[in-house]
C-alpha cells in the first residue's frame, strides 16, 4: 500500500473552529500526514462561523440514505493545502458556538454530532471518495466505526474500508440517552452491552472503541491508564479487551504555529544559542509584564495558560497560591470555564497586584507571549491525556512544571530525578502540597543555579516532538489494520 487514503473525522481543526487541544491535531496531524505521502481529506461539522463558509463552493447537495432522510449539503474548503469537507445542515450547526453557550452544553449534542458521523460516511460514495482508512477522534465521531460496522457492514463500496478511533480525552464519553440519539436505529439493534453506558444510555465513545479496527490513545502512557479502574474514566474493561489493537501514540508540536525563531506575536524572537534565548527571554518577559501591569522587575514568572477545570489541576493550586505569593515571584494565568475557579482566582489577583495577573479569556497572541515571557509554565494536571503546552513551552525555553501523569510523563523529564536529562519539574502525588515543594524546587534552581538552569532551557529547547515522527507511527497504525 504505497499511498494510503485517509478520511479524517473530527469535530474542530485550528484555523477553522477551536475550543481546544484536539484543534490543534485536527490541523496538524492530517498536514503531517499529507507531508508523509497521504491522501487526505478532512470531514468537519459545517458550523456556519468556519471562515468564508458561505463564500466556499458546494459540491453535494443530498439526504441521507438512511433515516431519518435529513437534507445536507457539503462544502469544500482548505486548511493549509488539506482539502476539507464542511457538512452543512442548518438544524445543527447554525449556531453561536460548537459544543455550548455560557457553559451550558446543548441539549441535542447527541443527535448533532451523531447526523455527522452518518453523514459524513454517507457522502463518500456521492463525493467519488474511497479512503483506505477512516479516523475517527473522540466521542463526536465515536459512531463513526460504529456505523461502518453495522449500517454499511454489507455493502460493497464500504467492505474494504478500515477505522481507527483516537481517544483524545476519555473523560468525555458521549453519553446519551438511546431517544436522544434515535436518528441512529442501528444503536438499538445491536447487542446493548457493546455501546450502553448505564441502563438507558449509549456511550459514543464506547461504541468507536468497541468498533474500531485500530483504537489509540494520545500517549503511551495514556494508553496504560486507560487499562486501569482509576485512570479508565469507567471504561476499564473496553480498553482492555481491546489491547491487542490499541496502543499509544504522543502527539506532535506544530512548530510552524510554535517555534521561537519566527514566531509573529513576539516582541523579540530568539534561537536555541544563548545570547539570542537571554536577550530574547528578557525581552518577552518585560513586554508580558508591561501588558499585564507587573512590576519591571528581573523576577522569575510563572506562566499558565489552559480552560479553568478541576482536571487541569486548580485543586491543587488554590489551596496554595497565596503561600507561593508571599515568594518574589510573578504569576500570569490566561483561561475561561468554571466561575467558581474564575472568582477565586480573580479574589488573589486583587489582592496580589504586583505579583499576579488573571486574564479571563483566551487570547491567542496573549499565549504566546505568556509562553515566550515565562521563565516556567504550570501545567499540575489531575489527569492530561498527552498535552500540549507543555511542549510548546520547552520550545520557549520555558521549563514545565506538571504532575507525571499521562502524556505530561511521556514528555517532560524532571530535573531533580536525573539532571543530565531534566527538562523540567514533576511531582507524582495528587496534593497541593506536593505542587508547592515542586515550586519552590524549580524556584530554588533559578535563584542558585542560573548557569544550570539556563542549560535546561537550552535542553529543553533542542527538545523534538514534530508531528513527522507521530505521523509516521499513525501510518503504521493504520496499515496495521488490514
Amino acid at each position: 500500500m504505497s499511498q494510503l487514503k485517509v478520511w479524517f473525522t473530527v469535530s474542530e481543526a485550528e484555523g477553522l473552529v477551536k475550543s481546544g487541544g484536539l484543534a490543534d491535531v485536527g490541523k496538524a496531524l492530517p498536514k503531517a500526514l499529507q507531508n508523509l505521502g497521504s491522501d487526505i481529506a478532512i470531514a468537519i461539522p459545517g458550523y456556519t462561523k468556519l471562515p468564508n463558509f458561505e463564500q466556499s463552493p458546494v459540491v453535494l447537495s443530498t439526504t441521507l440514505d438512511h433515516f431519518p432522510h435529513t437534507p445536507y449539503q457539503v462544502r469544500q474548503l482548505e486548511l493549509d493545502g488539506v482539502p476539507v469537507y464542511a457538512f452543512e445542515c442548518a438544524k445543527y450547526y447554525d449556531r453561536p458556538e460548537l459544543y455550548a453557550e455560557r457553559n451550558q452544553a446543548y441539549a441535542d449534542n447527541g443527535e448533532r454530532f451523531a447526523f455527522f458521523s452518518a453523514a459524513s460516511l454517507d457522502a463518500l460514495p456521492k463525493l467519488n471518495i474511497k479512503p483506505d482508512v477512516i479516523h475517527a477522534n473522540d466521542w463526536h465521531t465515536g459512531l463513526v466505526p460504529f456505523l461502518l460496522k453495522t449500517r454499511f457492514a454489507n455493502n460493497e463500496f464500504y467492505k474494504d474500508i478500515k477505522s481507527a478511533l483516537t481517544v483524545h480525552n476519555a473523560l468525555f464519553k458521549g453519553i446519551y440517552s438511546y431517544n436522544e440519539v434515535s436518528i441512529i436505529p442501528e444503536l438499538s439493534q445491536v447487542e446493548r452491552s457493546s455501546v450502553n453506558y448505564g441502563d438507558d444510555c449509549i456511550s459514543m465513545l464506547r461504541a468507536g472503541i468497541q468498533y474500531a479496527d485500530k483504537v489509540n490513545a494520545v500517549s503511551p502512557n495514556y494508553a496504560e491508564e486507560l487499562k486501569t479502574p482509576l485512570g479508565s474514566h469507567g471504561l476499564v474493561n473496553d480498553f482492555v479487551s481491546r489491547s491487542a489493537d490499541f496502543c499509544g501514540i504522543v502527539n506532535g508540536c506544530d512548530y510552524s504555529e510554535w517555534d521561537p525563531s519566527t514566531d509573529q506575536y513576539l516582541v523579540k524572537k530568539f534561537k536555541a544559542t544563548k545570547a539570542s534565548f537571554k536577550a530574547g527571554k528578557a525581552a518577552n518577559k518585560l513586554a508580558l509584564q508591561q501588558e499585564f501591569n507587573l512590576p519591571e522587575e528581573k523576577l522569575p514568572m510563572f506562566g499558565m495558560v489552559c480552560r479553568l477545570t478541576h482536571q487541569k489541576g486548580f485543586h491543587y493550586i488554590l489551596p496554595i497560591l497565596e503561600r507561593f505569593l508571599r515568594n518574589d515571584v510573578q504569576l500570569v494565568i490566561i483561561g475561561t470555564g468554571d466561575p467558581s475557579i474564575a472568582a477565586q482566582l480573580r479574589e488573589v489577583s486583587e489582592q496580589y497586584r504586583d505579583k499576579f495577573a488573571f486574564i479571563e479569556a483566551y487570547d491567542n497572541r496573549l499565549a504566546h507571549l505568556v509562553e515566550a515571557g515565562s521563565d516556567f509554565f504550570l501545567m499540575p494536571s489531575e489527569f492530561e491525556a498527552c498535552g500540549l503546552n507543555q511542549i510548546y513551552s520547552m520550545a520557549y525555553g520555558t521549563l514545565p512544571i506538571v504532575r507525571s501523569v499521562g502524556g505530561l510523563k511521556d514528555t517532560v523529564n524532571d530535573y531533580d530525578t536525573d539532571p543530565s536529562t531534566g527538562t523540567g519539574f514533576a511531582f507524582r502525588e495528587p496534593s497541593a502540597e506536593e505542587l508547592l515543594i515542586c515550586m519552590q524546587r524549580a524556584l530554588i534552581m533559578y535563584l542558585q543555579q542560573p548557569k544550570a538552569f539556563a542549560e535546561v532551557q537550552l535542553r529543553a529547547m533542542n527538545q523534538d516532538f514534530g508531528w513527522d515522527i507521530a505521523a509516521g507511527k499513525y501510518i503504521e497504525m493504520f496499515k496495521s489494520a488490514f
